[in-house]
């Protein structure tokens, strides 16, 4: 095979290419590494067992537990295990550092990979077939096949004889390396060789090898295949193709496909009915979706939350209040309780509309019912109380989070900024702002610009100015819109006249920006530069625009760097003075236009979040 090319074996067996590619990378200090680098380290080892090299029951004992703990999936528990079973001065066995790399593979720690392997090797100890199986999970799932490759390799010059499973996991590492086509000459392999017999986890590894791929037509070739073998597909055959339909944007084509599934006695599952309706919802035919969860239910197929939570997402959007009401109602009847996406969703829709007191009901009602809200649910009721003009509830929110173990994050904080200086308290906004620093939080762009748009407001363009110092010892790059605020905060002051002398400069290409590699700003309306979209009631990815919430989460800027605002006096030509580093648009209508965050209003929603209120609360209540 050509992936073979180039492969070494080390001389002393270690498992080495030409060039290593995943060499320990984590930081300097933690747990993990301080344990790995402790062996082959004789003076750190204090158990008599382990420095007779006899059998440890310590050891014994805490590996199985490790086992225990990685089939109940907590593997973040299971590598705690071994950092404290090395740091108490114990050798730890094949079995554990089998057990270690499993649980490694399944955090995507693939960093540690070659160090496990090392240890291994340096403490003569001979790997069995096990810990070569792992090894090439682990590169599999790493998507490293070229590694994987080489302990295959290495695992039959040792005499061990590969399972059906090993070349399992190979196709399943070749799919995820986006080479289905090396999946199939195992499959090809396995079957010419006689050794041993493709399985149906075989034949549906290839499948959504080739499905990931895009590649449907040749994933029903290996289906075809799988039949000829006398093989049967089974639910998660059938799933693989539905997820590749839906992500082709034919969920038509995958509800069709049941009808195969049946004809076959394969009955759908909760997977292939949140499959579908999701993918119906992603297309924006909720009625379709709200269809076929009511098949499903003749089917009697329970529907998840996931289903339940995309359908309200979607008929908010849409303002459809009897789709929402009938979401909630099927709810009751399956007995599916909210969990805190839906109350976030449904939060998101009335602080929207500017009902915050059934924002908070909801909220209320979420804790009441056991449900721990998350980040996201703070930070959208505060947004609801920043566009309200009650910032001092939306930093209550903010101390409560904190107080509740919940770490505010950057969105958190600048949504409680950006209240205080929609209302002009500017010194309430610094403090957010400066306990959002001592909190580790890394203020942003937008964070930046909303502290600008505030003083703006506050008649401070001097203030907003200053922020550009600050932004440059924060090394967050200015952008064109920090310019059109400042220049905005300036003209809010009454300084029109100069600006409007810098604007006939700008015209006439006498302004260049020195901090933008010589070139002019273009000229622009702010009202074009500010056309933002208005917020959806999404439950996901909240961000920041510079005027309030929602919007692009970056926090850089693009290739303006740091700059002062320098104005001219009247009398004092254009023509005769450079002026750096300033935007000004074409109409600065800066104290005519609040931030989107004040924005908001219902518009013809009324109605939809009024009839809500109950149904809410039912659901909520029960």
């Amino acid at each position: 095979m050509t992936h073979l090319n180039g492969m070494l074996k080390h001389p002393g067996g270690a498992f080495v290419t030409k060039k290593e590619t995943l060499q320990p990378t984590a930081a300097k200090g933690s747990k993990l590494d301080d344990a790995i680098q402790l062996y082959p380290n004789p003076e750190s080892v204090r158990c008599v067992s382990c420095l007779k090299k006899t059998s440890c029951k310590i050891v014994r004992t805490k590996t199985k537990l490790m086992n225990i703990l990685l089939e109940e999936g907590k593997a973040e528990e299971a590598q705690s295990i071994f950092e404290q079973l090395v740091s108490d001065g114990h050798i730890p066995s094949l079995i554990t550092y089998t057990t270690l790399l499993a649980a490694l593979t399944i955090l995507k720690r693939f960093e540690f990979i070659h160090s496990i392997i090392s240890l291994v090797e340096q403490n003569d100890m001979k790997p069995d077939s096990v810990f070569f199986n792992a090894v090439i999970n682990a590169y599999a799932e790493s998507g490293n096949m070229a590694e994987a490759m080489k302990a295959f390799l290495k695992m039959k010059d040792n005499g061990y004889r590969p399972s059906t499973s090993t070349y399992n996991t190979l196709m399943k590492g070749f799919g995820i390396a986006g080479q289905p086509e090396e999946s199939m000459k195992l499959l090809e392999q396995m079957s010419v060789n006689g050794m041993m017999k493709p399985n149906l986890r075989s034949y549906n590894v290839l499948v959504r090898a080739w499905c990931s791929k895009g590649n449907i037509a040749q994933a029903w070739n290996v289906v075809h295949k799988m039949v000829a073998s006398g093989l049967k597909p089974d639910t998660v055959t059938y799933n693989t193709l539905a997820t590749a339909y839906v992500q082709n944007g034919n969920t038509g084509l995958a509800e069709e496909m049941m009808l195969e599934m049946q004809s076959n006695d394969i009955q759908p599952n909760e997977r292939t009915s949140c499959i579908i309706a999701s993918g119906y919802c992603r297309e924006g035919k909720l009625r379709d979706a709200l269809r076929f969860v009511y098949k499903m239910k003749g089917e009697r197929v329970r529907p998840n939350l996931v289903i339940f939570n995309s359908l309200i997402k979607g008929f908010l959007n849409n303002t459809d209040r009897e789709g929402v009401d009938e979401v909630l109602r099927l709810m009751e009847e399956f007995g599916v309780k909210p969990d805190v996406i839906t109350c976030s969703t449904i939060m998101n829709a009335w602080s929207a509309a500017g009902f915050m007191d059934k924002c908070q009901e909801i909220f209320d009602h979420m804790v009441r019912s056991g449900i721990r809200p998350d980040a996201h649910a703070y930070s959208i009721l505060a947004k609801g109380y920043a566009r309200a003009k009650e910032p001092e509830k939306a930093e209550e929110l903010l101390n409560h989070m904190i107080n509740m173990g919940l770490r505010p994050n950057v969105v958190m904080f600048t949504t409680v900024i950006n209240g205080w200086c929609s209302t002009g308290r500017m010194e309430c906004a610094n403090k957010i702002f400066e306990t959002m620093c001592e909190y580790g939080a890394s203020p942003n762009l937008k964070t930046f610009e909303t502290l600008i748009w505030g003083y703006g407001e506050a008649k401070q363009p001097w203030k907003a100015e200053e922020m550009l110092q600050m932004m440059e010892e924060y090394g967050v790059h200015p952008e064109q819109s920090t310019f059109t605020l400042i220049a905005e905060a300036w003209q809010a002051a009454g300084v029109a006249k100069e600006l409007g002398q810098v604007l006939v400069s700008a015209r006439n290409g006498a302004v260049t920006d020195q901090r933008n590699n010589g070139e002019e700003f273009p000229l622009a309306s702010s009202d074009n530069l500010y056309q933002k979209q208005l917020p959806s009631s999404s439950y996901s990815d909240m961000s920041l625009t510079p005027n309030g919430i929602i919007g692009d989460s970056r926090g850089s800027g693009s290739g303006i760097t740091k700059g002062r605002l320098v104005l001219r006096d009247a009398s004092e030509s254009p023509w005769n003075t450079a002026v750096k580093s300033i935007y000004v648009p074409q109409a600065c209508r800066f104290g005519s236009r609040p931030p989107t965050i004040c924005q908001k209003q219902s518009h013809g929603k009324l109605g939809l979040y009024s009839h809500l209120a109950l149904s809410c609360t039912l659901v909520l209540m029960n």
